[in-house]
């Protein structure tokens, strides 16, 4: 599984998060080595204990993500933090599990005290990204799952990852990053100057623009403006190379203003009806998603309660094999009771990971029945962008078809003001 890990402060915010309902289910698993139960006081004992010392992030919080469809044991998840903990040095500090599952995945968040409560101060974490990835591939090894590129060489991740402001910037405009990142970096690629690469991003519904700070910047119909290096991957020098003095450009308001102008009222429109009914259709799959949630709660609540009932009754007759009295006695001499004892304790921990692994299968069939729902969500969002892109494409060739026109127009006044100026007869 994807191990992701920091070191941190902000212990009420990252509290917060583990417990915010957006994730479908949130279950806090443990919380060990702290005076309360709850998230938000046991980070703030942290905090105040921090304050005796010079460590400013006191919190070491580690994500678990397993593979899409890889179903792990809770047990798994442990061993998991166990391991990590004993790597790091951070056996028997105050540490938090809580699980989360969103669109039919299940995912662990760890948080660990980095005080030593006993010293008073932090324990360090020498190279604890190379440590936890160094575990998370051995699981990977370890359960057969297929191993992601970036484990099996550095130099073969992923060429159009983006950050999390490229990713905001993109959603903001109903577009695929990775498409935007593929499409600036496919016409790069394939372009040999100014002139081509700007007709091979037009055909997207983007325009090459001088950017007010930036150099060279891409537009698009929406008036969105991304930096050509930093969406192309490239340097600046490079850019310049290729595409001469940035001068010789539109600026990002005139830009903004040819596509004002080319852009008819009727793709507006169509733009516009096309956010509103996949917006629709994404509504209804939501509601799907937080009906099957609920159900799904309302089994996990079921399950529990008849567990906790047979736990009892199962105690219940645990403790009826203890005679009483007088017989109880001869039985503690004659080492029966010893016996009854050792047969209980072996039953208790049967009957224990009996009920744990009862749950986890229950989990994993809603997982799997989520999962079916994730599909069609899945589906839904790859056709909506294919909808996008078919849009974007009449957009560019729309916007195209109206330059060629303004270009002819231009050119038709052009030759006409020459052939008066050099025939004024005509003009008479």
């Amino acid at each position: 599984m994807i191990i992701k890990a920091s070191q941190r402060s902000g212990g009420q915010n990252l509290a917060s998060h583990l417990l915010k309902a957006e994730n479908e289910h949130v279950h806090v698993h443990e919380v060990r080595g702290f005076i309360s139960d709850d998230l938000h006081e046991a980070f703030a004992e942290i905090h105040a204990i921090s304050q005796a010392t010079n460590c400013k992030q006191y919190l070491f919080s580690v994500s678990l993500n397993p593979p899409q469809n890889g179903q792990v044991h809770t047990d798994v998840f442990i061993k998991t933090a166990d391991e990590i903990e004993k790597k790091l040095g951070l056996q028997d500090q105050a540490r938090a599990i809580v699980f989360h599952e969103k669109e039919g995945r299940r995912h662990a968040h760890l948080v660990w005290s980095r005080i030593d409560e006993t010293e008073l101060k932090a324990i360090n974490l020498p190279f604890y990204k190379k440590k936890v990835n160094e575990i998370a591939k051995e699981l990977y090894l370890e359960h057969s799952w297929e191993l992601p590129k970036g484990f099996r060489d550095p130099l073969m991740k992923d060429p159009l990852n983006f950050n999390q402001a490229e990713w905001q910037q993109a959603m903001r405009t109903g577009r695929d990053p990775r498409e935007i990142k593929h499409v600036i970096q496919q016409a790069w690629q394939h372009s040999d100057g100014s002139k081509a690469f700007n007709a091979a991003i037009e055909q997207y519904g983007y325009k090459l623009a001088k950017g007010d700070r930036r150099g060279f910047v891409i537009v698009d119909f929406k008036g969105e403006v991304y930096s050509l290096p930093k969406w192309a991957g490239i340097k600046t020098k490079e850019a310049k190379a290729k595409l001469g003095n940035p001068n010789d450009l539109p600026t990002v308001d005139e830009t903004k203003e040819q596509f004002r102008k080319a852009l008819t009222p009727k793709l507006k429109t169509i733009s516009d009806n096309l956010k509103a009914e996949q917006a629709k259709e994404m509504q209804l799959l939501n509601k799907q998603k937080l009906k099957i949630a609920q159900l799904h709660q309302h089994e996990r609540n079921h399950l529990k309660t008849y567990h906790e009932y047979r736990w009892r009754e199962e105690t219940k007759k645990r403790q009826s094999r203890y005679n009483k009295g007088l017989r109880g006695l001869v039985d503690r001499f004659t080492g029966k009771h010893t016996e009854v004892k050792r047969k209980n304790e072996q039953e208790a921990w049967s009957n224990l990971q009996r009920d744990k692994e009862e749950l986890d299968t229950l989990l994993f069939e809603q997982l799997e029945q989520r999962q079916q729902l994730q599909q069609q969500v899945i589906q839904l969002k790859k056709q909506q962008l294919q909808d996008h892109e078919c849009l974007a494409s009449d957009i560019g060739k729309a916007l195209i078809y109206e330059t060629k026109k303004t270009t002819l127009f231009n050119e038709r006044n052009y030759f006409t003001l020459k052939d008066n100026v050099q025939n004024p007869q005509i003009e008479r």
